[in-house]
């Protein structure tokens, strides 16, 4: 069973999530994978509208057999439009009647009106379609702004957090944690993945080496070192075994997860795929 962090309202998230963003290609059928991550012991599951996988999301938690109680299941708020109709769209889909956290899933979803937008949210959790909100991608000055005007404070802020992205998110991750609001973290892979061959690769090879683990275990455990939860996936289901173990291997030492941060600050490589900001 996955470890979880106690949230600023009281609930507990466990803090490895299965995402079913990135593990979509062309819209392909998502159900399967998430039967296995759930057969492999993830019970987070990470989902949104802009996914449009709601629907095989929510098959597979039939599927599984899984008490509701024993899963944790996060979507969030897409394309504009109602707020109450959104989440109850994703309920809908999902078949369900609350979900654990719901997410806004980015800024520019409510730059023009935060203070209403927000208080949607605050009823969307008084009225129990949510147990926990929150926000994503968002970035100190637009978390101050929902800080300032809200009667529930954010529970979780989700952003795209790796070695490369570090030094401009690190300000996000502190401030957050100063509002005891906690982050996750969306595409810690990136240096495996998305930005392979660069300045991050052996320095996790020599850590990986000590540890005898996989270069992706040391990533995920440099991110969990910054207090970020992770949000991850894969087909593959050796790997998800690899990464709901990262919580059981030992801690990076302080000067490997310097090393970690040193190497990324240099930036990927130039051949670097482009950033995808929704995971």
């Amino acid at each position: 069973m996955p470890t979880t962090v106690k949230l600023n309202d009281g609930n507990e998230m466990p803090t490895m999530a299965f995402g079913t963003g990135s593990v979509m290609k062309e819209k392909e059928d998502v159900t399967g994978f998430v039967e296995q991550a759930l057969d492999s012991g993830f019970d987070h599951i990470d989902t949104a509208p802009i996914y449009y996988n709601e629907n095989q999301v929510g098959a597979a938690i039939r599927e599984s057999g899984l008490s509701r109680e024993e899963l944790y299941i996060t979507t969030k708020y897409d394309f504009g439009g109602p707020i109450q109709k959104a989440v109850r769209d994703s309920l809908d889909k999902l078949g369900l009647k609350s979900v654990d956290l719901y997410l806004i899933h980015g800024p520019n979803l409510i730059e023009k009106d935060v203070e209403g937008s927000w208080k949607e949210f605050e009823k969307i959790k008084e009225d129990g379609l949510a147990k926990s909100i929150g926000v994503s991608n968002f970035n100190v000055e637009q978390l101050r702004k929902v800080i300032k005007i809200a009667r529930i404070k954010p529970a979780v802020n989700q952003i795209n957090f790796n070695p490369y992205n570090y030094a401009s998110q690190k300000a996000a991750v502190e401030y957050a944690a100063k509002h005891g609001i906690v982050t996750a973290g969306y595409s810690g892979l990136t240096p495996l993945s998305r930005s392979p061959g660069g300045p991050v690769d052996p320095v996790v090879s020599t850590i990986a080496a000590r540890l005898n683990v996989s270069a992706a275990q040391v990533l995920l455990k440099w991110v969990r070192s910054k207090g970020v939860a992770v949000v991850t996936t894969s087909s593959k289901k050796e790997r998800l075994a690899e990464y709901l173990a990262v919580e059981e291997l030992p801690d990076l030492t302080a000067a490997e997860i310097a090393a970690i941060d040193a190497a990324g600050a240099k930036g990927p490589p130039s051949t670097a795929s482009p950033v995808v900001h929704f995971l």
